[in-house]
């Protein structure tokens, strides 16, 4: 097995650092104390990364997207975890679930969200519906030809920035052997749509400036064109496009770690005790050892889930190990990094105390570890009958 990047491999890589490194890095600061990306930045960004033709680099061609290989969008989406997420988000990967868009919603939603006129955010969670999706309460009833929706969602990522909705709603319960089952219809919801509103969420320690924030539906009409997929196909339009988040945020963390580790690397090489670098004490040698070691799993975990999406093979369980292995393996990075910087470690002056507040949400958004290790024990017992 060939574990080299190609050459075109490598230029994406190399790109994508140095477009973190010189055009994100920079407003870091700026993003963590204000909590907010000023618009002119976003809109800077956004056209840089236009300009280096990476807009939407994980939608096909045809579209008007760069064509990327899963592979190919997990690398840059590797380097883009370096950076601020919130500073990212503009790097422009819409969700790639737009793809099930027909007809007129290619002309509405799809080529706008690839072209980077028009950004979407992705609404599925409620206070009583995380991981139990089908628990959703949030729900549309017919009305002619069109849908009248009542309910809320919460935790919703970048929706300060959107200009439409990807929202998922309980459309009807079917009776099932286990009890009522909720059937699932999936919307395409514009921003300022009568009886839709947005607003504020909570304030989270992770990720400052990638806010979340929460949606209201009170009595909101929508005509039938704004249904994604079909209608109660909302499991299968979720299970076609958005296997892949789970493999992002495995990406995401396995590159926040490399820039953590970098940091610890050189502060044990330079930082001096009883006379000698810190680097020379087992105490922090072993620990920088089994870092690098994690990270390098991590990694290939990640890119063998991806390599197996091109090659068509099976990858659900792949990519939960990679999720669920990746976040686990950054708490430990950011943690023990933060422990060889001792109590600077915790100040500001070093963003220490900003990976290691960011690595906690990773665990629990894009399916918990427990749901990760769900999924995976259940697909090595499900051939065998238990």
């Amino acid at each position: 097995m060939d574990f080299a990047l190609t050459q075109e491999q490598d230029m994406i890589v190399k790109t994508v650092r140095d477009f973190v490194e010189n055009e994100i890095y920079p407003h870091e600061q700026l993003v963590e104390r204000s909590g907010t990306v000023p618009r002119e930045v976003a809109e800077s960004l956004k056209q840089k990364v236009r300009d280096l033709g990476f807009y939407a680099c994980n939608f096909p061609e045809e579209v008007g997207g760069a064509g990327l290989s899963h592979v190919d969008i997990t690398l840059v989406e590797r380097e883009l975890g370096r950076g601020s997420m919130a500073l990212t988000h503009f790097f422009g990967r819409p969700q790639n679930i737009l793809m099930a868009c027909v007809g007129d919603q290619r002309e509405r939603y799809l080529f706008p969200a690839v072209r980077g006129e028009k950004m979407d955010a992705l609404a599925m969670t409620e206070p009583d519906a995380g991981s139990d999706v089908r628990g959703m309460k949030c729900q549309a009833v017919r009305s002619g030809d069109d849908w009248i929706v009542n309910g809320s969602k919460h935790f919703i990522s970048g929706a300060e920035h959107a200009d439409f909705f990807i929202v998922f709603v309980a459309t009807g319960v079917d009776d099932s052997p286990y009890g009522p089952k909720k059937r699932i219809t999936c919307f395409l919801v514009d921003r300022g749509t009568p009886g839709f509103e947005v607003r504020d969420g909570y304030n989270s320690v992770s990720h400052r400036g990638y806010k979340n924030y929460t949606l209201y539906f009170d009595s909101c009409r929508l005509p039938k064109e704004q249904v994604l997929g079909e209608v109660d196909g909302g499991f299968r339009v979720m299970n076609e496009w958005l296997y892949a988040t789970r493999l992002t945020v495995a990406a995401f963390c396995v590159g926040r770690a490399r820039r953590c580790f970098d940091y610890a690397l050189n502060y044990a090489a330079e930082r001096r005790q009883f006379g000698q670098p810190i680097a020379k004490f087992q105490g922090v040698s072993f620990q920088i050892a089994d870092m690098i070691t994690e990270i390098d799993a991590a990694d290939w975990l990640t890119l063998a889930a991806a390599w197996r999406l091109d090659q068509g093979l099976p990858a659900n369980r792949e990519i939960a190990s990679a999720k669920l292995y990746a976040s686990e393996m950054l708490a430990r990075v950011t943690d023990r990094t933060l422990q060889i910087f001792g109590g600077m470690g915790l100040m500001d002056d070093f963003p220490i105390e900003r990976f290691w507040r960011d690595a906690r949400v990773e665990r629990i958004w894009d399916g918990t570890s427990e749901i990760q290790r769900h999924i995976i024990s259940r697909d090595l017992f499900r051939p065998m009958g238990a």
